[in-house]
């Protein structure tokens, strides 16, 4: 189904001084850490949106990995199943071989990633929250290899396991990044009571609230400014990360870590850095108290994030963006927002944002990915949730 969407996004000079309404910041006397670290300038795009919905029968969808050569899409449900999806909509039976979840809340099957070989060996990985005993769970990453008819997952191997195990089903992170020089980079959540997230400052006794750097067989990368941390701990100090992405021509990882009420963050990934939580946030607990000291700069004791928002937008994941349907935007992130309801996108200039654009509003964007086109994919958390397809609306006047 292919309809243009009822906008167009023209620019304003008033919009060149004004940031994005989301509302009452929960903290309004904040000093950010510098000028460009909060509230850009809004910015609209000459642009409307053609929208293709390929399948609106998803269950909770978390995640989507484009498949090469025209072979349609791998996206995950949160209860637990994985499904082929064809370019003109088809959606195949379960895939079997899945690795059994504790789908409960916020727990269940959530990323998946393709290996860069994909076309060669058909190895992907998938993060999920793992069964530990008769209720608890942990964050886990698997590899396994998809037949040609997409139908099952062998060879499925688990690679690491976050320790110690929780009952509490919430704050898993869990975005995997795999790159050419193979390594996986796994993210997590503090696992949200008040007694886990203080393991985000204990890397030594909890892989809560940290970044993992592991081999593709899951050998750990033990990075050694971090001294007697769990292995494959490479940052630490996080609250719950969501989203992550390589930004193109550089080695930088960046991350969308979801805040309390206010102080969502998009981080640089600094191997060996402490990101803060529960200590200083940019926001402050559900119930309006202090978060840890009090404190909202993180320097110099801990890594300033590049950006945050106040009043939260509950970042979900983000991408680069590169191709050929949206040129202007090259090199821009587009991220998904829950919250905030809305794909939005960051007008970036190096490691600095520079301005912000909602650019689809009114429903829980939890996935953003790139076709093989150019066309922008996006998921649409819900049930039944959607995998849409945008393009440019050339017809627009």
């Amino acid at each position: 189904m292919l309809r243009a969407l009822p906008f167009l996004l023209l620019a304003t000079p008033l919009a060149a001084q004004t940031p994005v309404d989301d509302g009452t910041p929960n903290l309004p006397d904040t000093v950010p850490a510098f000028p460009e670290q909060t509230d850009a300038p809004e910015v609209f795009s000459d642009v409307t949106f053609d929208e293709e919905i390929i399948v609106g029968t998803l269950a909770r969808p978390w995640a989507v990995a484009v498949l090469p050569d025209g072979a349609g899409y791998i996206v995950t449900e949160r209860g637990g199943t994985l499904r082929h999806i064809t370019r003109d909509g088809t959606m195949g039976p379960e895939i079997s071989g899945v690795p059994s979840v504790r789908a409960i809340q916020q727990g269940g099957l959530l990323d998946v990633a393709l290996s860069p070989d994909f076309a060669e060996n058909r190895e992907l990985f998938l993060t999920y929250s793992a069964r530990d005993g008769l209720a608890a769970s942990a964050t886990a990453v698997a590899s396994a290899t998809l037949s040609e008819d997409h139908l099952a997952l062998e060879d499925v191997t688990e690679l690491w396991r976050q320790s110690p195990a929780s009952v509490v089903p919430a704050h898993f992170g869990s975005r995997v990044i795999v790159d050419r020089s193979g390594m996986l980079f796994v993210t997590t959540g503090d696992r949200f009571t008040p007694e886990n997230r203080l393991l985000a400052q204990d890397p030594e006794n909890a892989s809560y609230g940290v970044t993992i750097l592991t081999e593709t067989d899951g050998t750990p990368f033990v990075y050694p400014v971090i001294a007697e941390a769990q292995p494959g701990v490479l940052t630490y100090g996080h609250r719950n990360i969501q989203g992550a992405a390589v930004q193109p021509g550089t080695d930088l990882i960046w991350t969308l870590e979801h805040g309390p009420a206010g102080g969502d963050e998009l981080n640089v990934i600094r191997p060996g850095a402490n990101y803060g939580w529960p200590e200083v946030s940019y926001g402050v607990n559900y119930n309006g108290s202090d978060v840890g000291t009090g404190e909202q700069a993180h320097a110099p004791d801990y890594e300033e994030p590049r950006y945050f928002w106040d009043p939260s937008i509950a970042p979900s994941d983000l991408i680069f963006y590169e191709g050929e349907m949206f040129p202007e935007w090259e090199g821009d992130i587009l991220l998904g927002a829950l919250a905030g309801r809305a794909l939005v996108r960051l007008d970036m200039e190096g490691d600095t944002v520079v301005g912000e654009e909602r650019l689809r509003q009114g429903e829980r964007v939890r996935d953003v990915a790139v076709d093989n086109d150019g066309a922008i994919l996006i998921l649409i958390d819900d049930d039944p949730g959607s995998l849409i397809r945008l393009v440019p609306n050339e017809d627009a006047e």
